[in-house]
């Protein structure tokens, strides 16, 4: 499979949705990214062509009817727009770099890619330091940025379950499931998770139920960050195409305190940036998001510093 990315195919989808999120200002990551890149002196952002996703932020100053998964009227909007923006993107034969405020809007990005690479067997490698794997039945938050993998997944796993959620929202958790078309996008079996470390047990079972590989960072820091890339594309060997999903919070809490949820013992920003250089450079890849920075939490700015030198050399070497 000949790689074929060129910096005239590349279209930066800006997502800045976070209804899904527990704590407010990630929609503000993507202009912060911008403001990062004017202080580093960059020309990045007027090298590519941007499109924008219009979110329903509003609907966060009504309220929520969904205690076990907030405001999953507007996800359901959200991941409906996402995929047709980037099922649109692939359409028009150019390649989606998604630039995301919460992370549960990369489900509406993997839905895209399978509504377009519909006979395609699809891999995903999850870098966070979550595994988003919660469903309304498992969710101890209701927040819905833990539940996009199993969006795609078409999980509900009762057999952790915890919440009984309303008829209301089971109607529209189904509804999401099936958008684009319905059942499953991916394979449980096809996702490789980086520096997750923040695991509930529901997300624990799901692991072990399905056999998901996760390269902790204890691994990285033994085996090295170009090695771990490496073994992360071997084990997804059997997929046609690939899609990379990198989560800030994937960074240990010292450095990405401009996030919503830090946690502790996570990548450095370097093994970060050489992971994403590494694993963009598969053939096989139809996709890359970046999500959840968030200025509000910062200081001075430095987590999207941090998070644009990353998507800078990671789009470089994507460009090869």
């Amino acid at each position: 499979m000949e790689k074929n990315i060129s910096e005239d195919r590349i279209r930066i989808i800006q997502v800045k949705s976070e209804i899904a999120a527990g704590t407010r200002g990630a929609s503000l990551g993507i202009d912060a990214l911008k403001i990062a890149s004017l202080d580093l002196n960059s020309d990045y952002f007027t090298r590519f062509d941007e499109e924008e996703v219009e979110t329903v932020n509003e609907i966060l100053f009504d309220g929520f009817e969904h205690p076990h998964a907030k405001f999953i009227d507007g996800v359901y909007t959200m991941e409906s727009r996402v995929s047709e923006m980037v099922k649109k993107v692939l359409d028009e034969d150019n390649f989606p770099l998604v630039l995301a405020g919460d992370h549960s809007t990369a489900a509406g990005t993997i839905m895209g890619i399978k509504n377009h690479y519909k006979n395609k067997r699809l891999g995903v490698i999850w870098i966070d330091a979550h595994a988003d794997l919660h469903t309304p039945y498992t969710t101890p938050s209701g927040n819905m940025h833990g539940m996009p993998l199993a969006m795609v997944g078409s999980l509900d796993n009762m057999d952790c379950r915890i919440n009984n959620p309303k008829k209301e929202t089971v109607e529209l958790w189904e509804k999401i499931k099936n958008i684009g078309f319905k059942g499953p996008k991916i394979d449980l079996s096809d996702i490789v998770f980086i520096s997750a470390r923040d695991l509930e047990e529901p997300e624990q079972f799901l692991l072990n139920k399905y056999s998901i590989k996760n390269f902790t960072t204890d691994e990285v820091r033994k085996l090295g960050a170009k090695e771990v890339a490496k073994q992360a594309l071997d084990r997804l060997d059997n997929c046609d195409i690939i899609y990379v999903s990198f989560d800030v919070d994937s960074m240990d809490s010292e450095i990405s305190v401009g996030t919503g949820t830090p946690v502790k013992n996570g990548l450095t920003a370097e093994e970060a940036k050489i992971l994403n250089c590494e694993l963009v450079k598969s053939p096989k890849l139809v996709g890359w998001e970046m999500v959840e920075v968030n200025p509000t939490l910062d200081t001075e700015n430095k987590m999207a510093e941090t998070a644009f030198e990353i998507l800078e050399e990671t789009t470089n070497s994507m460009l090869g």
